[in-house]
């Protein structure tokens, strides 16, 4: 039933609370309510956070929307993982409700001992629950003046008044008609679930080896991708994010530029899984044994890396599950087994699974085969068109996983309908890709960089992947160097996740085709060998800017987070604002302001003008701003002149000293 003082559409709520809403350890996030009651006495609210153990965290109060009637809210903070409860608690508050009577009447003569009498008691209640001394000489001198009749009636008054006795007040209301809704659902996942910068590499390419008389390619190996790791951990990054390594089909292998006609020294489809090497529990011969797997998780934690590997829930058709289990495959009518197809795409080289025929049989196969991963340190999965495969099936794997081991993070790689994507972010995956990389014109960046963090952040955390093996825009191919500098601040800065695939630092760019996103001689279906140093000696790699902007990163707080961005505008349609404030444990605010020219051909110099309340400053407030790119430090305030040259620097990335 609606209670005493009814509190409607609680927010964070997902699937009508049958499933938790995202948090992170440390990570503020907002609960609001339509909170009201009849009349017009006044009332109050507070957020009460449920830790996972049961302890209650003390209550936050609510305030009210100025733009929405009746709509208030609270930021909390989970400081610990696991699954958390929050209650919303409302009352009518007849202390704000006689300090607003109080204010109208007794400077207009009306029942004006009556009023004093009443604010009398009320302040009596107030005094038998304090234990402070402080605070209960002050309520006391408040009674006092208003029970004194010799006192004029406007001293009396300000005495009522005094902020001071506000803040004690609004710190310890009397809740009348306390009524509770709650406990609704948050699960609070490990940071890195929610920041992280991440690399994806192919291992066969790193340490890759080409016979100058034959041109024959001999695949890299684990342990020579090993070696790659520590200019990954150079650059900056915290993930180093695999594409399969298992054994490839020999059957309807996939040649060069995904061609069906492949020489017998072509390496396949690292996505085209399982041959009569073994399947998903298995390593390629390739690329070495378990042991090297094993040493190139350790070398990577040694660096600060953790790994991530990639979950790619299809098969060859040489792939054991296809004779052993042809029902967890679609039959057609003709006896044979249905390869994947997205039309007019075919991937004759992949069949998909069904999940229809038996699927306890292949769900528990799934998670046996997720957990030995584990086991050998992997607790990050980027899970490969987790889309086609039924949300009933990943509710269950996720709980499963998260069950046993809390701390594994899933990432959904699903670029499809926003449904979609929004059921996989609700049933559990920790991460999700974005449509990121469509986003290119400023309007559609401010209002995707407004959905991710104010209106689906309870549901999908985004990951902005600056390129993928799959995915090379029309912006990168066509904008040279500066697009690449553009996209990675815009990414780095604006999403506490974010990522690159191998090549990106190298401005790689050429497409198969005029049209195409996919790249030119695709990783996906040949090894690549790329020639790091030679790139560093010669100043061809963008190696030291993606390094600065991870280094922004760590050291700014606001940048790791995702509800706290602020649009602000420009006269030029090519210069995106915006920013980004965190409050630090020393109570001082971290505050950061990018400014971004998205024009890779032109220099651009317009005026940019910040709504500075937002920031928590006045409109005629100045202040210090110093651009992490350049070192250069001005003073700004509301308006402020930019030019942004995208052949130097296309951004700034400004840090603020706020005035005291």
């Amino acid at each position: 039933m609606v209670g005493r003082i009814p509190v409607m559409d609680v927010k964070p709520l997902v699937d009508f609370g049958r499933q938790p809403a995202k948090a992170t350890v440390g990570e503020p996030f907002p609960v609001s309510a339509t909170i009201f009651r009849e009349g017009h006495d006044k009332l109050g609210a507070e957020v009460v956070l449920i830790a996972p153990d049961g302890t209650r965290r003390p209550p936050v109060r609510m305030v009210t929307d100025p733009h929405v009637p009746d709509r208030l809210s609270a930021w909390v903070t989970p400081d610990a993982e696991g699954a958390w409860t929050f209650e919303i608690q409302a009352w009518s508050d007849p202390l704000s409700t006689w300090q607003h009577d109080a204010g109208i009447k007794i400077p207009a003569g009306i029942d004006v001992e009556l009023m004093f009498t009443e604010g009398r008691l009320l302040l009596e209640r107030v005094s038998a629950g304090l234990e402070s001394t402080p605070e209960q000489k002050l309520v006391a001198g408040a009674i006092d003046a208003a029970a004194d009749t010799d006192r004029p009636v406007g001293a009396r008054l300000a005495a009522l008044q005094d902020p001071e006795l506000e803040e004690v007040l609004h710190a310890n209301p009397l809740r009348d008609l306390l009524s509770t809704e709650g406990p609704f659902k948050v699960y609070a996942d490990r940071a890195r679930a929610l920041y992280g910068s991440w690399y994806e590499f192919f291992p066969r390419s790193e340490g890759a080896e080409v016979d100058p008389e034959t041109g024959k390619v001999t695949s890299g190996t684990l342990r020579t991708a090993a070696r790659r790791l520590d200019a990954v951990a150079e650059m900056g990054f915290d993930v180093v994010y695999l594409p399969p390594i298992h054994p490839i089909g020999e059957v309807n292998r996939k040649g060069p530029n995904n061609t069906l006609t492949p020489g017998p020294d072509d390496p396949g489809s690292p996505w085209a899984i399982g041959s009569r090497h073994g399947g998903h529990d298995a390593i390629h011969p390739d690329l070495g044994t378990f042991d090297d797997f094993d040493a190139f998780v350790a070398r990577a934690g040694e660096l600060g890396l953790e790994v991530a590997l990639d979950l790619a829930l299809q098969c060859a058709p040489d792939h054991p599950w296809a004779t052993e289990h042809p029902e967890w495959f679609t039959t057609r009518a003709d006896g044979s087994i249905a390869y994947a197809e997205n039309p007019p795409k075919k991937y004759q080289d992949i069949y998909p699974l069904n999940f229809d025929n038996d699927p306890k049989g292949l769900s528990r196969e799934i998670l046996r085969v997720v957990k030995l991963w584990m086991k050998h340190g992997v607790r990050i999965f980027r899970v490969d068109n987790p889309h086609t495969k039924p949300v009933a099936f990943w509710e269950w794997l996720l709980a499963e996983v998260r069950r046993t081991d809390p701390d594994v993070v899933f990432l959904a790689e699903a670029f499809t309908r926003p449904a979609m994507m929004r059921a996989l972010g609700a049933v559990g995956f920790q991460q999700s890709y974005t449509y990121f990389t469509w986003r290119n014109a400023r309007g559609e960046i401010e209002d995707y960089l407004r959905e991710l963090a104010h209106e689906t952040d309870h549901l999908m955390r985004p990951n902005f992947f600056v390129n993928t093996p799959d995915i090379l825009h029309a912006y990168l191919q066509y904008g040279g160097p500066a697009a690449f500098k553009i996209r990675a601040t815009l990414a780095a800065t604006s999403s506490p996740s974010w990522g690159v695939y191998a090549g990106f630092e190298l401005f790689e760019h050429v497409a198969v085709k005029p049209g195409s996103e996919e790249y030119l001689d695709s990783e996906k279906y040949q090894i690549r060998v790329r020639d790091w140093e030679g790139a560093a000696a010669e100043g061809r790699t963008l190696a030291p800017y993606l390094r600065r902007l991870n280094e922004v990163r760590r050291q700014h707080p606001a940048l790791q987070l995702l509800r706290n961005i602020t649009i602000h505008s420009s006269d030029d349609d090519n210069i995106l604002v915006y920013s980004k404030q965190a409050r630090l444990p020393d109570g001082e605010t971290d505050l950061v302001i990018v400014v971004i020219n998205l024009d890779p051909h032109s220099t651009r110099e317009t005026m940019v003008h910040l709504d500075l309340p937002a920031l928590g400053m006045d409109w005629h407030d100045s202040f210090l701003v110093n651009d992490a790119f350049t070192g250069e430090t001005w003073t700004w305030g509301q308006h402020n002149y930019v030019r942004l040259d995208p052949g130097h620097e296309p951004a700034h990335l400004l840090s603020v000293r706020r005035p005291r």
